[in-house]
């Protein structure tokens, strides 16, 4: 198998982008990324979540590559609800490791904001079974609140420690031009917001968004030397779980992250303490605390602790999400695992907006669902 680098990448603003269609952000990121590589690629790989549901068209690979001029290209959308940016990352760089390819764009694009609320919450509830939890009338926001309800439970968490979390992504999205949301917000605000499912504040969720970001991925070996640094993929996992929580063997992680980090930690021969920078799924407040202990980064039961005393924090051990991660700098639903490696590949060229100093290996952790699907990936910075 061949190395495989990051040769160039491109992202949209998120946030509610009225005057822009599924295919100007596709078209956008993308051309970005292609520019920034100076090749062009031999295969598309579009993530996307909901399209069908959301927009109301299918076959988004062949209709996006045609949209930028590329019809004529191996196109195909892959779909892992909320981890379809991560699966794309994935499948692009076996791709191109596995010589099926020498150059493969990867884009993951949602457009959600254009729908009212209570329909955009439907789309989200199909991420789950339908038989049991969509049946019983379960959405993603009930299912993260049992999650933090067992957490608080087993392991002593408080509301002010979970509520932390938000705080966190507020603080790091300021920073950051392409964030929704670049607001700083307190910690009463969190804790006094609209309640949602509880332990669960309106503050808690990630936002609805509209965006796109885009990779374009190549063999390390012959990869254009220019006045950045190469990113190297090290490692690529990932897992999947039962969908439905009640057949779970835990609520208080996510095995299908452990394995995936796993299998990544392994592939790039590394340790969770080895890693300097990090972009996780924290779809809700209680989903930053549950990955950096699936990730290793703290142990089981510690995180709310640990988060509340900025241990990922840009200052921190672990700084987590400088980008504001999915809660403030958005969460375009197809787009976030590919968002997440733009993030890291910035950090470890040394050219994010909020910088972590001399970064060399990062990694992005994207969930489908909650907890179904898990994809870990390992970047590493090249001399």
């Amino acid at each position: 198998m061949r190395d495989v680098a990051v040769l160039g990448i491109g992202q949209t603003k998120f946030g509610e982008l009225w005057d822009k269609s599924l295919r100007d952000l596709f078209a956008e990121a993308s051309l970005q990324a292609i520019d920034e590589a100076s090749v062009q690629p031999q295969a598309i790989y579009v993530a996307n979540a909901g399209g069908g549901l959301y927009n109301g068209q299918q076959h988004l690979g062949a209709l996006l590559a045609d949209h930028i001029g590329l019809s004529s290209l191996e196109a195909i959308r892959i779909e892992a609800a909320d981890a379809s940016g991560g699966v794309a990352l994935r499948q692009g760089w076996a791709a191109v490791a596995g010589g099926l390819a020498d150059y493969v764009l990867v884009t993951g694009v949602e457009k959600m904001t254009d729908l009212e609320s209570d329909y955009q919450g439907y789309v989200q509830t199909t991420f789950t079974d339908q038989d049991v939890e969509g049946f019983s009338g379960l959405n993603l926001t009930a299912l993260y609140a049992l999650v933090a309800h067992q957490h608080m439970a087993a392991f002593g968490t408080t509301r002010e420690q979970i509520a932390a979390a938000t705080v966190q992504a507020h603080a790091h999205a300021r920073k950051n031009p392409l964030a929704q949301f670049n607001n700083a917000v307190k910690l009463e605000s969190v804790l006094n917001a609209a309640a949602l499912a509880s332990p669960l504040r309106m503050l808690d969720g990630a936002p609805a968004s509209d965006g796109a970001a885009a990779v374009l991925l190549g063999p390390l070996d012959g990869a254009r030397k220019g006045r950045l640094p190469l990113v190297r993929i090290a490692g690529s996992g990932q897992a999947g779980d039962v969908i439905a929580l009640h057949n779970r063997r835990t609520l208080t992680g996510f095995p299908a992250a452990e394995r995936a980090a796993a299998a990544a930690y392994k592939q790039a021969g590394v340790s969770s303490s080895d890693i300097q920078v990090a972009e996780v799924h924290d779809a809700y407040s209680i989903a930053l605390l549950i990955a950096l202990e699936d990730l290793g980064f703290v142990a089981r039961g510690q995180a709310g602790a640990a988060v509340a005393e900025g241990v990922a924090g840009m200052a921190g051990r672990i700084p987590t999400n400088p980008s504001g991660g999915l809660k403030a700098q958005g969460a375009p639903l197809g787009a976030i695992g590919v968002a997440q490696a733009v993030e890291i590949v910035r950090q470890l060229r040394g050219t994010a907006s909020n910088q972590v100093a001399n970064a060399r290996l990062g990694l992005s952790h994207n969930v489908g669902g909650v907890g179904g699907t898990a994809v870990v990936h390992i970047f590493s910075k090249e001399d």
